[in-house]
């Protein structure tokens, strides 16, 4: 029975999401009433779990999405993201100024949502084709995967922050090992993007880029080491801090060990970006900031809302023993991660969002990481980069980032497909690949 109800209600977060287009916060919550109701539990018993897993879930990571969004907002509203993309171009050259791009879109989709970063950023395809002569189609897949890889491993973005917080793992190793993991997967991205870019044909002029094209802006002077440093500080001081809570205490504990302790809390550390984001909009009244700032929180809201509701789900989940159900045996941590993976990329090809394939995933694996054998700081982060690596495999048609890349790059639907979508099943095989590599090593 209860197998049947856990089949019923991922099922029914698939239906809801696809064929209704019903917002997840409100098919998460659903699901995770209905699961309560059909596994037998009191009213009350449902309501309590409901609200312990929607509040444990974003007792350490509300914060951070709603400082990483304003960060991503500053960088995105002052322009700051052609800046490191004409940085990252400078430093890689014009002649690899498709791997710049790539580069570009990883460095930007950190604290960027990849859709947005997209956006901002596909109108230097045409101007960096026309300088090479190399075929748009190739700068635009070679972007749009830069941006993907990041999206899905490297936090802040909301799904690795969910599924960190779901699965109890240390935000700092999440982010290190994330860094490791995505680099190659958005490399594999562009080595496709070089492949198929030149046999790949667009269509006529896309009415968002004409758009885009007219759009005015106020210009922000925005030096590299300003734009850079929102993003760099807050990932050197997380990272510092995971290696200074290493067990062996490298650092000691010293004052600097209880400084960077504090510093390099992700709410501290990402509220330090939010405030090295603040001159980069130094000609702006401090109305604009704030409704900036608004803006940002209006985003981040809705993400927070999702990454609760899919706790509560998670919460739900954990009051029955899904390992006696499934009947699965104890399993090494390579056999672990290959199941993360695959449940992921069924939810993600199933219902489109990579992030709900996070969410969900990594409430559906949460009581089994002791059954999978991941049970040390280094597999809880390595299993948030399983489940990223499936939730990435494959963007098509269902997805929005998916109609992004495509409109905004001209693809035809066929065109995308081959372009865009095989790549992210590079992306994603390449991701898991990784990830089982640095389980064999670490």
């Amino acid at each position: 029975m209860e197998l049947v109800v856990l089949l019923f209600v991922v099922l029914f977060i698939i239906i809801a999401t696809v064929r209704y287009k019903m917002h997840p916060v409100l098919s998460l919550t659903i699901a995770a009433i209905l699961s309560g109701f059909l596994l037998g539990l009191k009213p009350d018993a449902i309501m309590k779990t409901i609200s312990e897993g929607f509040g444990k879930t974003l007792s350490g990571i509300g914060l951070v999405i709603a400082f990483g969004t304003i960060i991503g907002i500053f960088l995105e509203k002052t322009g700051s993201t052609k800046v490191l993309a004409n940085t990252v171009l400078k430093w890689v050259g014009l002649k690899r100024s498709p791997l710049a791009l790539n580069l570009a879109g990883f460095i930007i989709s950190i604290p960027v949502f990849c859709d947005s970063g997209f956006i901002i950023l596909s109108s230097l395809n045409k101007a960096m084709s026309k300088k090479t002569g190399i075929p748009i189609l190739v700068f635009a897949i070679a972007l749009g995967t830069g941006l993907y890889a990041a999206h899905v491993f490297v936090p802040p973005t909301p799904g690795p922050l969910a599924a960190a917080a779901i699965l109890d793992a240390d935000l700092g190793t999440v982010l290190l090992l994330g860094l490791v993991v995505a680099i190659p997967v958005s490399l594999s991205g562009y080595l496709w993007a070089r492949y198929v870019g030149k046999s790949l044909k667009t269509k006529g002029t896309s009415e968002a880029n004409k758009a885009l094209e007219q759009e005015k802006k106020e210009v922000y002077n925005v030096k590299p080491l300003q734009a850079f440093l929102p993003l760099l500080i807050p990932v050197i001081l997380i990272a510092l801090k995971s290696i200074a809570d290493y067990p062996t205490k490298p650092f000691g504990e010293t004052v600097f060990f209880k400084g960077i302790s504090f510093l390099g809390n992700p709410i501290v550390a990402l509220f330090i970006g939010v405030l090295l984001s603040f001159p980069l909009a130094k000609s702006s009244s401090l109305k604009v900031k704030n409704e900036w700032i608004v803006s940002a929180l209006k985003q981040a809201g809705l993400i927070i809302l999702i990454t609760g509701a899919g706790g509560a789900f998670g919460a739900i989940l954990r009051t029955i023993d899904i390992n006696e159900i499934l009947n699965l045996q104890s399993t090494s941590g390579f056999g672990g991660l290959l199941i993360c993976f695959l449940i992921a990329t069924v939810l993600k090809t199933a219902q489109g969002s990579s992030t709900v394939a996070i969410i969900t995933t990594a409430a559906i694996i949460a009581p089994l990481l002791e059954t999978f054998g991941l049970h040390s700081i280094t597999d809880k982060a390595l299993a948030v980069l399983a489940v990223g690596a499936g939730a990435m495999t494959v963007s098509h048609i269902n997805d929005s980032y998916f109609w992004v890349v495509s409109q905004f790059s001209n693809m035809e639907v066929k065109t995308a497909l081959k372009g865009h979508s095989v790549a992210t099943l590079f992306q994603g095989l390449t991701g898991i690949g990784v990830v089982l590599l640095l389980h064999a090593l670490l």
